[in-house]
């Protein structure tokens, strides 16, 4: 069975109660639950962190021994150096994904340091992001 590991960065924990025109109403976890219910053939874990170091550690904790890593680092996206770099130095493939698209919000938001060491970036699609993400690990 494969495992894959989600990983969402800064104020992510406050989905489906900040800014819900640009993020929803619906709460993470309410959300993974139903993910876990349709990928029943995967092995799914979440993780959530304001913190960058945390977030690190959390890659190099399983970077070497799931199948699959979907990582939202949110703002960290577009300011993390050390995240770039732990993905680089990590095996597991990662997939960058986004709720809003980030092209269609402040310039900031269109640079991804994160971009040159991922497998691949989603962006736009609201909770299912992550969807997306999963399924192309299968």
């Amino acid at each position: 069975m494969k495992k894959i590991l989600v990983i969402n960065g800064p104020n992510l924990n406050l989905l489906g109660k900040r800014e819900p025109t640009v993020y929803g109403n619906h709460s993470f976890e309410s959300y993974f639950n139903e993910l876990k219910e349709k990928f029943t053939t995967v092995t799914l874990s979440y993780y959530q962190s304001n913190i960058e170091g945390e977030i690190i550690d959390k890659l190099h904790e399983v970077g070497f021994t799931y199948d699959g890593i979907v990582l939202n680092a949110a703002a960290y996206t577009h300011t993390s150096v050390a995240i770039a770099d732990a993905i680089k130095a990590i095996e597991t493939p990662v997939v960058e994904v986004h709720i809003s698209n980030v092209y269609a919000r402040e310039t900031f938001r269109h640079k991804s340091f994160l971009a040159p060491n991922v497998k691949g970036i989603i962006t736009g699609f609201g909770l299912q992001s992550y969807e997306l993400a999963i399924q192309s690990f299968l």
